[in-house]
């Protein structure tokens, strides 16, 4: 249940806006193509049935290439929908499943043992014309296929965090270490390393080349002095160092970004540390490394604040945020960047502090609802817009 608290006296409506509109960050006239649920069509009562164009609670996706394929996490029927070649309409179906015997089926490592083409509770995915990672959280690994899956249930290729296919145990049934996950939830494909946000273990990890084999170690680690530990805030409390529950990483130009949503901030390295533990740079969200309230101890956003980011992608001239909790995307330019830099640019609200499922509304073709996944592919932003049971490629305004 999502609950916000409001201090005694707070406005029950958001501070009037002074000055010009934000930009937009994305299309004003909304998203090219939408997957999933139809926009008017939600009804809470009714579950979501799975076939080969529904998706319940999708928490990530990624466009492969312009034309495709695109890969879609869809969480809550525990498999991955592949379509090919992007479709020239809105909610086609998908052309390829991963993790169900067929496009009617759900339940989690369909109904059976884990696999290597099964999932339970998939969120975070990364895709380039040649790889394909997914985070198979409640699996505590990540499955890894060297070329885009042609056929239904083609198994990975490699698995990590676990020392073969058939096993699912947290750290591996004991404590973590470099070839272990827990509760892994966000991954990223950054030039020959694969980054994973390892949400459980509170801590980032990363690979210097894309493994090949299963169970390989991770060479770098994140949040914590060692792979041994996996205290939250790296046991010290909130500092420039430790996390809490990290679900995104991205690199822009040569910064290294993470979306620390248990702290409601972004930890932003301006190279990709070549040491364990390194603290990071600056933060985005907040104003000084030993705070973490969501909106900084203000119910309502403004353009500095986060609540529950849970994505960060690069662009051309920045980055895009899902500022989840919030249901609004920010954007913040390259030379914005900064301790507690505020964003330009922005997309599901209509100003800067405003915020609401939906815009506290019923929801349309360009409103979020809890927005888990974000990435891009050149001029084209893939949204998996979690709450409203959707996916959308849409066009930067930017």
């Amino acid at each position: 249940m999502r609950v916000s608290l409001r201090s005694p006296g707070e406005s029950s409506h958001p501070p009037a806006s002074i000055g010009p509109p934000p930009l937009p960050l994305l299309d004003p006239a909304g998203p090219a193509l939408v997957f999933g649920s139809e926009a008017g069509g939600f009804d809470l009562t009714r579950p979501v049935t799975p076939t080969a164009a529904t998706l319940f609670g999708p928490r990530g996706a990624a466009l492969a290439g312009a034309d495709g394929p695109l890969f879609v996490a869809d969480t809550g029927h525990h498999r991955v929908l592949i379509w090919r070649r992007l479709p020239s309409k809105d909610y086609a179906p998908a052309d390829t499943l991963i993790g169900q015997p067929d496009f009617g089926c759900e339940g989690r490592n369909a109904k059976g043992e884990p696999g290597a083409a099964t999932f339970n509770v998939p969120t975070g995915i990364a895709a380039t014309q040649t790889i394909l990672a997914v985070a198979d959280a409640w699996n505590h690994r990540v499955l890894i296929w060297h070329g885009p899956p042609e056929t239904d249930n083609q198994p990975a290729d490699v698995v990590l965090g676990q020392a073969d296919f058939g096993s699912m145990l947290a750290n591996r049934g004991g404590e973590p270490g470099a070839n272990t996950l827990n509760w892994c939830y966000g991954v990223t494909i950054a030039g020959p390393r694969l980054i994973v946000c390892d949400t459980g273990n509170r801590r980032v990890l990363v690979w210097n080349e894309i493994p090949r084999q299963n169970g390989a170690p991770a060479d770098l680690v994140l949040g914590q002095t060692n792979m041994a530990c996996r205290d939250e805030n790296g046991g010290r409390g909130v500092d420039a160092q430790g996390m809490r529950w990290p679900h995104s990483a991205t690199i822009a130009g040569e910064k290294l970004l993470v979306a620390d949503s248990g702290n409601n901030r972004l930890m932003v390295w301006s190279r990709l540390p070549d040491e364990s533990g390194a603290p990071c740079d600056y933060l985005i969200g907040q104003t000084h490394p030993f705070a973490c309230e969501h909106n900084r101890a203000n119910y309502w956003p403004d353009a500095a604040s986060l609540n529950m980011p849970y994505a960060c992608t690069a662009l051309a001239e920045g980055i895009a945020v899902a500022d989840t909790a919030n249901s609004r995307l920010l954007g913040f330019a390259h030379a914005d960047f900064g301790m507690g830099a505020a964003a330009h640019r922005l997309s599901g609200q209509p100003d800067f502090h405003s915020k609401g499922d939906n815009r506290w509304q019923a929801p349309v073709r360009d409103s979020l609802c809890w927005p888990y996944g974000l990435a891009a592919c050149g001029g084209t932003v893939v949204i998996a817009d979690s709450g409203n049971n959707r996916v959308m490629l849409w066009r930067l305004a930017w």
